[in-house]
C-alpha cells in the first residue's frame, strides 16, 4: 500500500513537471503578438486603408452609370382636341385622329452615361496621395503597436524572473530561520541561550515568512499578468525559460551606440506625425481646388419607347450624344479663403506636434543612456555588496556555533545577506529592463530582437 502511494505521488509529479509549459522571451513576443486584440484592430486598419487607397485610384477612370424607367400613364396624348379632328375628317379623306394620337400608356426610358474627369483642380491628385499616406500612416500606428506589445511582454516576463528568484530567496532565508529557530531552542534548553535570543528569532521567522507570502502571491498573479498578455488562460501552468539562471545575464546589447538621429528615424511616432504632416498639406490643396474650374468629357446614349425619333411608334429608338462639362464657382471665395486658411493652421499644428515629439524623444533617450549606465554601475555595487555579505554571513555562522557570537548579530548577518541578495536581483533584472526601455527609445524593438 505505502509502495502503490508513493508510485502515484511520483507519476503526479511528472504528470506537472511535463504538462507545465516552458516559454522562452521569443516564445512570449509571439504569443502576444499572435493574441493581442488591438494589435489586430490595427491591422485591419492598415487593410481598410489599403481598400480607400484602391477606391481612390479609380477617380482617375470614367465613370459609367446606367439608368432605365417605366412608366405606366392612364391617358394617351392627343394633338388636337376632339371637335377639331372631327372637322378635320369632314374635310380630309383620311382619319386624322390616327395622326394626332400618341400612344404613351406604356413609356419605356433607358440611359447609359460616361464621364472622363479631365481637370478638377488637382482634388483628385491631392486624394490619392491622402490615401496613399493615410495607408502609411494606419501602417506606422500598427508598427507602434506592435512595439508596445513588446515592451509590455518583456516587462511582465522579467518581472515574473524577479519574483521567481526572490520566491527562491525568501524560500531560503525562511528555511535558514527555521534551522536557527531550532538550533536557538536547542542552545537555551542548554542554558547557552535566553527566552530573549528565541522570541527574536521567531519575529523574524513570522516576518520571513510573511514576506514569503507575498512575493508567493505577487509572483502568481505576475504570471496571470504575462498569460493574459501572451493570451493564454490565466490558469496554465507557465514556465520562463530564464527562471532557473543563477546569475542573469549582466551585458546589456543597446548601450554599445545609440544616436538620437537612429531614434528619430526609427520611431514610429515621429513617422505618424510626419505622415499627418503631408496629409494635412494635401488637404491645403483640396481646398484649394474646391474653388477652381472644373472640366469632364461626357458621352450618353439615350434609348425610348415610344420611339421619339420615328413619330411615336411602340418600339425603341435611341441616339448617342457627347460633350463637355464646364463648371466655374463664381461665389464662395471667401469661404475658400477661410478654409484654407484654416488647412494651413491644422498643418502647423501637425509640424509643431512633430517637432515637440523630436524634443522628447531626444531627451527621452538621454535618459534611457543614463539609466542603462546607472544599472550596470549598481549591478557592480551589488555583486560587491553580495561577497561581502556572504563573507560576512560565514563569520557570523561560524562565531555563533562556537558560542562566541550571540543570535542578534547572526540574525543581523543573515539580515544583510538577504537585501544584498535581494539589491543583486533587483539590479540583475534593471540591467535587462533599462536595456528595454533604450531600445523602445531608439526604436530598435521588434518581435526578433535579441534578448540574450
Amino acid at each position: 500500500m505505502k509502495r502503490a502511494f508513493v508510485l502515484s505521488l511520483a507519476l503526479l509529479a511528472s504528470a506537472f513537471v511535463y504538462g507545465q509549459r516552458t516559454l522562452t522571451l521569443d516564445e512570449c513576443r509571439s504569443l502576444a503578438i499572435q493574441n493581442n486584440k488591438e494589435l489586430q484592430i490595427a491591422g485591419e486598419k492598415v487593410r481598410v486603408a489599403g481598400y480607400d487607397k484602391q477606391a481612390a485610384l479609380t477617380k482617375y477612370f470614367p465613370q459609367v452609370s446606367a439608368m432605365g424607367t417605366y412608366m405606366r400613364n392612364q391617358k394617351d396624348i392627343n394633338l388636337l382636341d376632339d371637335k377639331t379632328v372631327a372637322g378635320l375628317g369632314k374635310l380630309l379623306p383620311i382619319d386624322v385622329g390616327a395622326f394626332t394620337h400618341l400612344d404613351i400608356q406604356d413609356v419605356w426610358l433607358g440611359n447609359v452615361s460616361l464621364v472622363q474627369p479631365v481637370f478638377m483642380g488637382g482634388k483628385i491628385i491631392a486624394y490619392n496621395q491622402i490615401t496613399k499616406y493615410a495607408k502609411e500612416l494606419a501602417q506606422s500606428m500598427n508598427d507602434l503597436k506592435l512595439q508596445d506589445v513588446i515592451y509590455k511582454t518583456d516587462e511582465a516576463y522579467w518581472q515574473v524572473v524577479s519574483l521567481v528568484n526572490k520566491k527562491k530567496l525568501a524560500d531560503s532565508y525562511v528555511s535558514l530561520l527555521r534551522k536557527m529557530d531550532t538550533d536557538v531552542q536547542a542552545l537555551i534548553e542548554e542554558g547557552v541561550a535566553t527566552q530573549v535570543d528565541g522570541m527574536s528569532v521567531r519575529v523574524k521567522l513570522n516576518q520571513a515568512e510573511m514576506a514569503q507570502t507575498k512575493v508567493d502571491n505577487g509572483l502568481a498573479l505576475s504570471r496571470m499578468a504575462l498569460a493574459q498578455l501572451c493570451g493564454l488562460p490565466l490558469e496554465e501552468s507557465l514556465a520562463l525559460a530564464d527562471e532557473n539562471i543563477e546569475s542573469l545575464p549582466e551585458s546589456t546589447s543597446s548601450s554599445g551606440s545609440f544616436s538620437v538621429e537612429e531614434a528619430f528615424i526609427n520611431r514610429q511616432e515621429l513617422k505618424s506625425l510626419d505622415y499627418a504632416v503631408r496629409i494635412y498639406k494635401k488637404k491645403e490643396k483640396i481646398a484649394l481646388a474646391e474653388h477652381l474650374p472644373s472640366v469632364a468629357l461626357t458621352a450618353n446614349y439615350l434609348v425610348t419607347n415610344p420611339n421619339s425619333f420615328n413619330g411615336f411608334k411602340n418600339d425603341f429608338g435611341g441616339m448617342f450624344n457627347v460633350g463637355v462639362a464646364v463648371q466655374v464657382p463664381i461665389s464662395g471665395w471667401w469661404e475658400g479663403t477661410y478654409k484654407r486658411n484654416a488647412a494651413r493652421a491644422e498643418t502647423h499644428i501637425k509640424q509643431l506636434e512633430l517637432d515637440d515629439a523630436k524634443e522628447k524623444i531626444e531627451l527621452q533617450v538621454n535618459q534611457s543612456v543614463y539609466k542603462v549606465n546607472e544599472a550596470g554601475k549598481k549591478l557592480t555595487a551589488s555583486s560587491r555588496n553580495k561577497e561581502k555579505a556572504e563573507e560576512n554571513l560565514r563569520h557570523a555562522t561560524i562565531g555563533f556555533e562556537e558560542g562566541v557570537i550571540p543570535a542578534l548579530n547572526l540574525m543581523e548577518a543573515q539580515t544583510a545577506w538577504v537585501e544584498a541578495q535581494s539589491d543583486l536581483i533587483d539590479a540583475q533584472i534593471e540591467v535587462k529592463l533599462t536595456d528595454v526601455y533604450l531600445s523602445k527609445a531608439l526604436g530598435r524593438l521588434s518581435s526578433t530582437t535579441n534578448n540574450k
